[in-house]
């Protein structure tokens, strides 16, 4: 199963790493690391995640890595595009 990053999902992470970079670079790399180790499990299981309670479609899937939230999309039976991270307790936007 390929993991495709969207460019939003990029962004979002850029801006996670940056905000707590401000207090802590090497937690900032620890953390991009868990999200993106997190998206290799994906990638094994795609199915497991359950589906987004804000959207009715069935496509469209979450993990966490507390305290985050990785939004990611069944594109198809090869590929899944990760189309956003999400602090926990912020609102996801609109997909």
């Amino acid at each position: 199963m390929i993991v495709r990053w969207t460019e939003s999902a990029l962004a979002d992470l850029e801006a996670i790493e940056a905000f707590i970079a401000r207090h802590s670079p090497r937690y900032a790399r620890a953390m991009v690391g868990r999200i993106f180790q997190r998206c290799e499990q994906i990638a094994a299981l795609p199915g497991a995640g359950p589906m987004v309670p804000e959207f009715e479609d069935a496509t469209l899937r979450e993990v966490f890595e507390h305290p985050y939230r990785i939004v990611y999309q069944l594109v198809d039976e090869e590929r899944i595009d990760v189309v956003a991270v999400v602090h926990g307790a912020r609102r996801l936007p609109h997909m």
